[in-house]
């Protein structure tokens, strides 16, 4: 099924969903390059209109690229401060400040986004 129009229904964002795996692969130049860039744009304005995405608390990227990377809560010591400053981070008692905040962000090289509130 070629689909030339905005999607509208989650049919119709499935079908196009289904095409886009089935020709993913498809060489520059050809009809099914053109059409995999249209239903690569169509897909993202569905998405971006129907589907949310959750919030994501600091804390929790915090502890994943902790344990990503096999880090220790003493590893946050010289980012955040004390055991008990970061103690107190990781289990919520205790808010990130901007300065931590913006150390973590280079420390896992995350996007400022991640620490910022909606």
């Amino acid at each position: 099924m070629k689909i030339t129009k905005v999607l509208k229904t989650e049919i119709e964002y499935k079908a196009a969903l289904t095409r886009t795996i089935e020709i993913f692969h498809a060489e520059e130049g050809t009809p099914e390059s053109d059409e995999l860039e249209l239903l690569i744009l169509l897909v993202g304005d569905y998405e971006s209109k129907n589907i949310k995405l959750p919030e994501l608390n600091p804390i929790d990227i915090i502890k994943y690229k902790m344990e990503e990377q096999g880090l220790k809560s003493k590893d946050l010591e010289p980012i955040i401060g004390s055991k008990g400053h970061v103690s107190s981070i990781l289990s919520g008692r205790r808010e990130l400040t901007l300065k931590m905040a913006q150390k973590l962000v280079r420390f896992f090289q995350l996007p400022a986004d991640v620490f910022l509130p909606a």
